[in-house]
């Protein structure tokens, strides 16, 4: 199980920082966050429910992560074990991570697939983000997995739509012609492009496409 240590720095100021796996009593606020980081016009029914967060902490609590700041919690971090050949390239959100109850997660994967991250607005320069991922990449090599892979949102690709296609527009970000704000922070945290996926996910500002991108275990 995880339990990490470390210090932020808050307007310059280092703040104590635990990164854990959650649990139930972590669930509301665990839905705070969600609240949080995804407000309106963000439909309220997208959030974390209850029974989601129980299926994360029964099926695989070493996928499910929190970062907390005193006695409050300021991101999360989800993942599932996945078999890709199950699934295909051009997969979607809601197949792969079972509609986010990861009632589909399989033992015996070798791909930890990331189903969400979060942060809340006040903390989202202070690297908690670039800690969770790095948490999740220790993940994959205690468990000796081939991989982590996720869809990652491109929200700036919307206004691109009706000139690019989203592997040109991922290419333009890779390339650094452009600034994606999901796309460049993965990037910072060592993901690789992977390719694209159609129809990831209802998001009009990433035109429902979704980079894939991984990070694969070194030590494998």
């Amino acid at each position: 199980m995880m339990h990490k240590e470390l210090y932020l720095f808050v307007d310059g100021k280092p703040q104590k920082t635990v990164i854990r796996n959650y649990s139930h009593t972590d669930f509301d606020s665990l839905i705070d966050v969600q609240r949080a980081s995804f407000p309106p016009p963000f439909p309220e029914e997208l959030w974390w429910n209850k029974e989601q967060l129980a299926e994360h902490v029964i099926r695989f609590p070493a996928g499910a992560l929190c970062a907390e700041v005193g006695n409050q919690l300021v991101g999360s971090m989800t993942a599932l074990l996945v078999n890709m050949d199950d699934y295909g390239d051009n997969h979607d959100w809601e197949t792969i991570t079972g509609g986010g109850y990861i009632r589909n997660h399989n033992s015996n994967g070798d791909t930890l697939y990331v189903v969400d991250i979060c942060v809340i607005p006040e903390y989202r320069k202070t690297g908690i983000g670039k800690w969770l991922m790095q948490s999740m990449y220790e993940t994959v090599v205690q468990l000796g997995l081939r991989r982590l892979l996720g869809g990652g949102r491109m929200p700036g690709y919307g206004a691109y739509a009706h000139e690019l296609s989203p592997e040109n527009y991922l290419d333009q970000v890779i390339s650094g012609e452009r600034k994606d704000p999901v796309i460049t922070f993965l990037l910072r945290c060592g993901r690789m492009p992977a390719g694209v996926a159609h129809h990831y996910l209802e998001d009009e500002q990433s035109n429902h496409c979704a980079a894939i991108m991984e990070w694969r275990n070194p030590f494998i």
